[in-house]
């Protein structure tokens, strides 16, 4: 058996149900924010949170948020580096490094 990419795994999941038609980049997009939220949720009362329960709302965000690069044709590595490359120029490791102020304010 072969094993599926996860974003072969997410494009045969939503085929099989018919879920294009519910997928616009709009509607991830409040996807994402909703499952964001109940990610939030898990600590609210609690610096910790459950474990399990993170992991699950975790996965959900994480879900819609392939499922978004997927439909408007971006590769989430690919995306994700270019951001870091971009971050990495406005938080150089020397004025950077334990510090968490906003990059203008270093």
């Amino acid at each position: 058996m072969v094993a599926l990419s996860t974003y072969e795994a997410l494009r045969a999941f939503v085929a099989e149900r018919e879920w294009q038609q519910f997928h616009s980049p709009e509607n991830l997009a409040k996807s994402i924010s909703i499952e964001a939220g109940e990610l939030l949720e898990c600590f609210q009362w609690g610096a910790e949170g459950e474990p399990d329960r993170v992991r699950q709302e975790l996965a959900d965000v994480l879900t819609y948020c392939l499922l978004l690069a997927d439909r408007i044709g971006v590769d989430a590595d690919t995306i994700v580096l270019e951001k870091l490359d971009i971050t990495r120029q406005k938080y150089p490791v020397e004025k950077s490094r334990g510090r968490s102020e906003k990059y203008d304010q270093l």
